[in-house]
């Protein structure tokens, strides 16, 4: 059982160009989508950055979402937001283990993201987490989201910046290598 033990936690960061964010929540349990998505903005505001908000049917399609964003859309950075109880099969396994890789994949090609999924194994639990009030989820994965926008900022701003991605250094489908299919 996890205990309530302080924890430290950075400020937030000051910016001098504006911050666009993207938080996509997965609504299937709504309240709890709307304490973390209320968390998150809070945050977002006291820094200073703007959001935008888009819904997606469940976690699963969160890192997606992202995905697509990041192609077409000029954010800063993503927030993603959610929660999957577990249940008594194991889909629950699949969706957090899934939606958490995929996000994390995502961040490795430089993309800066707060995960605010929760996985939990009750609705209590969940209530706790997703509270604004409380231990603030929400406000935690968007906090993270603006620490990785600043870090990349100052990166790049002081010349330490990745170059563009090469086909090579797309992460590829397992067995594929260089346009070639293992056997």
């Amino acid at each position: 059982m996890a205990s309530n033990s302080q924890h430290h936690e950075l400020p937030l960061p000051e910016f001098q160009a504006p911050v666009r964010l993207l938080i996509v929540v997965a609504p299937y349990y709504k309240a709890i989508a709307d304490d973390l998505v209320a968390g998150a903005r809070n945050i977002a505001e006291r820094a200073g950055a703007t959001v935008d908000l888009v819904e997606v049917p469940g976690a699963l399609e969160i890192p997606s979402a992202i995905a697509l964003a990041t192609r077409g859309a000029n954010y800063d950075g993503y927030v993603a937001l959610g929660c999957v109880v577990r249940g008594e099969t194991t889909h629950y396994d699949t969706v957090c283990n899934d939606s958490s890789r995929a996000l994390t994949l995502l961040g490795l090609q430089g993309h800066a993201i707060g995960n605010g999924i929760l996985t939990v194994e009750n609705m209590p639990q969940a209530e706790v987490r997703a509270n604004p009030d409380g231990q603030n989820k929400g406000g935690g994965a968007a906090a993270a989201a603006l620490h990785l926008v600043a870090l990349a900022r100052k990166w790049r701003k002081s010349g330490i910046d990745s170059p563009a991605p090469r086909d090579h250094d797309v992460i590829r489908l397992a067995g594929e290598i260089e346009g070639q299919t293992r056997t």
